[in-house]
């Protein structure tokens, strides 16, 4: 037949042999290139098209062909029926029949690939069915997701055929320039969303052709591609110049930015830290070019050039290599590119994985000019169609995700970091002196209190003595020593016995409704930090006006006030067991407060750290207290002594040691640094000036791994997952920690891969520091923002799922409820009172 001819003569099948490669090892193990056609006519920017089974691209100008990519074996499929070279080709959503539309300016035609088939083994000429004609330069094509409507981009215009009745149905206007792509949004069938030439993206309701959203100018050059995502509900467009925005489609979301990438910096950023992480693995000759030996060469195009954007589905490959939240909550992409193609990881906005077409040197097409791609095959594997730049060739690449992730991705460390420990205090280790102490401390702690009884006291207040003067003199009340010792330093029965533990259920849903506000200081204090107690029965704040205080969870009754600080009180922390209360303010000191005695226990100030204290809480089930001054992380164990006797009753008896010292690397500040408290665990991270994070392994007392520009600033919090005593997480929940930065989002980290796995970039944070904190499911992560609400985001999406309102300025900080579902925000007033709002599930 006519089309075996011509698949003789101009198609060029590649047998799977092993093909040399700059990387040392095969072609064959990362890409094939499965047919390379030489077209009479140049076509480099056309549109190509994708299916399960079929790949679709213009031959010779004006015929159309269809190349089977799961049975090569089959003839190649040849279809005439346009005079003018074919502009757009796209396939149908639906199986069977598997429909394909092509269109020139002539003519726009539907094919049925079955009845083709048939067709040409009858000996017959297949004919498609005429949709339209002289309707212009087609620039793109879409089928509607039952086939029914086809989206066709002519000129300014967005043409919406019928598929049955043959007929244009409406006719979207409002573009300034030539439409370049258009697509349907699967979830909302009469929506349809396009972007142009003229930098915008519009979306339509093409069943009455009105407009529902015009965005402004985006890029300074053209978009040219566009790709909408049904799981996350996002939409994603590309321009000419590598530039890659992600829009949220979620209804009340008013189609924000969630993200902005340009790629050639991403490739940049993806090349140095390869290199970085493992340097002396990679050949020179298979290293990926920086953006600057990039710019050297006199054809390679540095802009990335955004030609195609496809599903990746990593479902078989991503498993073990992105650890925890993958491959179930993390989505990414593929994008076509003249240079190549790169695999975008919609959780965390990086580059996965590069493939550029010059790294192997026996690809046919170095430089393209359109490309296709389609990730869901049978075997796993990735199908691309490319045409050249410069040239008439057409080939067609088969990819395996698995070995190119494999390939590219980052050195695992030899015992992978986790929070909860796997092995024994070592005796050389910093903890071990904790554990010595608080195994002898008991013993030490009550002799010399029964000394203090005989020795101390004076004889004279162990009886009342008949005299008037002892018997009534006003100073023998003032100076009663207190005998209620014992009950701070341990609850009562009656205490322990009012107090009953119940597990919350883990399936819960973030708190919602506003319930109550309250007014804490008068004037311009603004509320710095808060934090529950473990049972979830107090809430402790610190605020500007130098005052530590503790109100009850419901926000009722009058707040315990703890004064003596000379500056705002940045910090608040908990023991684990709720008796003592830590927090750390401007003026450098450290304080621990009797929660219970609303009095001073301890306080660490310039005569132990001559710097300031930054950040401190308690550590190793209250063994420690954990604190950050300078460039040094420490570690005190402390003694607390309430007791006081009758002559020296104004000395404080507790002290506080510091057992070791730990610089970060390099030096720099320490900006935060957390750990878990609630049990036993080595690991304390720390964040520093210099925009690092560093893990502190306290078995060994070292460091245990560096992660380099972790965020665009300096780190103002890390946040750990540390979970609730009320509910239980899976165990590897635990090694996720959040860290935040003004102006840079959250990102959220895993500690056994050392990465991000997502980010969270839908609020408003751009000058204040604004606080981050886990809920005790795990399931979600709440933040302040700039714009007076506080937004809560699900662990499996990048985009908010609530956005709680109520405030009158930025929100400083939020906290869970450890107990129940609450979530608590405080807020800065310029001119009014600062206030608490307390969330409830109702």
């Amino acid at each position: 037949m006519k089309c075996e001819a011509e698949q003789s003569q101009g198609l060029q099948m590649e047998e799977q042999q092993d093909i040399a490669s700059t990387d040392g090892g095969y072609v064959g193990d990362i890409v094939i290139e499965k047919f390379l056609i030489e077209s009479k006519k140049s076509t480099p920017h056309v549109q190509l098209a994708c299916s399960m089974q079929h790949s679709a691209f213009p031959l010779h100008g004006n015929e159309l062909c269809v190349w089977n990519t799961e049975d090569p074996s089959q003839q190649l499929l040849a279809l005439r029926g346009h005079h003018q070279p074919i502009s757009a080709v796209t396939f149908g959503n639906t199986a069977t029949p598997l429909l394909i539309c092509s269109a020139s300016p002539d003519r726009v035609i539907m094919w049925s690939l079955d009845e083709c088939r048939e067709k040409i083994l009858e000996g017959l000429i297949p004919r498609g069915t005429v949709l339209g004609t002289l309707l212009g330069t087609v620039l793109y094509l879409r089928f509607s997701p039952d086939d029914r409507i086809i989206a066709m981009c002519a000129g300014n215009k967005i043409l919406m055929l019928d598929t049955e009745s043959r007929s244009t149905l409406v006719e979207l206007e409002g573009h300034q320039g030539p439409v370049t792509a258009a697509e349907f949004c699967t979830w909302r069938a009469h929506v349809v969303i396009s972007v142009s030439e003229d930098r915008s993206f519009k979306v339509w309701d093409h069943r009455n052709g009105s407009l529902i959203y015009n965005s402004p100018v985006l890029a300074a050059s053209p978009l040219l591609s566009l790709l909408v995502i049904e799981g996350s509900k996002q939409l994603v467009t590309g321009c000419a110049e590598g530039q890659l925005w992600v829009f949220s489609l979620v209804d009340k979301h008013h189609y924000r930015c969630v993200t902005h990438a340009d790629l050639r910096k991403k490739r940049e950023r993806f090349s140095t830290r390869r290199l970085e992480s493992n340097p002396g693995s990679l050949p020179e000759e298979s290293r990926l070019p920086s953006a600057r030996e990039l710019a050297k060469g006199d054809d390679v195009e540095v802009t990335l050039p955004v030609l195609g954007l496809a599903h990746c589905d990593l479902s078989l490959g991503l498993a073990s290599e992105c650890g925890l939240l993958s491959p179930e909550n993390t989505s990414c992409l593929w994008i076509g590119s003249s240079a190549g193609l790169l695999m975008f990881n919609l959780a965390n906005f990086e580059l996965e994985a590069v493939l550029h077409y010059r790294d192997f040197r026996n690809l046919s097409i170095q430089i393209a000019g359109s490309c296709a791609m389609m990730s869901k095959t049978s075997d796993g594997k990735a199908f691309c169609v490319l045409t050249a730049m410069f040239g008439n060739g057409i080939a067609g690449l088969k990819v395996d995700p698995t070995a190119l992730l494999r390939c590219q991705q980052h050195p695992t460390l030899g015992t992978p970091l986790s929070v909860l420990p796997s092995s024994r205090v070592l005796p050389t280790s910093p903890l071990h002196f904790g554990v010595v102490e608080s195994s002898a401390q008991p013993a030490r702690h009550r002799q010399p209190a029964a000394r203090s009884v005989v020795r101390d006291q004076p004889l004279v207040f162990h009886s009342k003595v008949r005299s008037s003067g002892y018997t009534s003199a006003p100073h023998a009340t003032m100076f009663s020593p207190k005998t209620n010792i014992k009950n701070d330093c341990k609850r009562s029965s009656e205490c322990k016995n009012s107090y009953k533990w119940k597990e919350s259920p883990v399936q819960n849903s973030p708190p919602t409704r506003l319930s109550r506000r309250l007014a804490v200081a008068e004037g311009r204090a603004a509320v710095r930090c808060i934090q529950f107690s473990g049972d979830g029965r107090r809430l402790a704040c610190g605020s500007a006006n130098h005052l530590a205080l503790v109100f009850d969870a419901d926000l009722t009754g009058t707040p315990t006030v703890f004064p003596g600080h000379d500056g705002a009180v940045n910090t608040v922390c908990w023991s684990h067991d709720g008796r003592w209360l830590l927090s750390v303010s401007q003026d450098g000191t450290l304080r621990v407060w009797s929660a219970r005695r609303m009095e001073l226990a301890l306080c660490l100030g310039k005569d132990l750290l001559p710097k300031p204290v930054q950040s401190a809480q308690f550590y190793y089930i209250d063994t420690f207290i954990l604190l950050s001054s300078g460039p040094e992380v420490q570690l005190f164990t402390y003694h607390i002594d309430t007791c006081k006797d009758e002559i020296r009753r104004y000395k404080p008896k507790s002290r506080g040691r510091a057992v070791v010292r730990l610089p970060m690397t390099g030096a720099v500040e320490v900006t935060s640094l957390s750990a878990v408290n609630d049990f036993y665990s080595y690991l304390v991270l720390t964040a520093g000036r210099n925009r690092t994070l560093e893990a502190f392994d306290l078995n060994v007392g070292r460091s245990a791994a560096v992660i380099t520009e972790a965020h665009s600033r300096p780190v103002h919090q890390i946040c750990q997952n540390k979970g609730s005593s009320f509910m239980t997480q899976p165990s590897q929940l635990y090694n996720l920690f959040a860290t935040t930065a003004v102006a840079d989002g959250i990102r959220l980290w895993d500690l056994r891969t050392l990465r991000c796995e997502r980010r969270f970039e839908g609020h408003l944070n751009r000058c204040y520091p604004c606080g981050i904190a886990f809920s005790p499911c795990g399931r979600y992560v709440a933040c302040g923002a700039e714009d007076r609400h506080a937004y809560v985001y699900e662990m499996g999406s990048s985009t908010f799922c609530h956005r709680l309102s109520g405030h009158t300025d930025t929100v400083t900080g939020v906290a869970f409820s450890p107990s129940a579902s609450q979530v608590i925000s405080p807020n800065i007033i310029t001119w009014y009172l600062p206030k608490l709002r307390w969330r409830e599930l109702k």
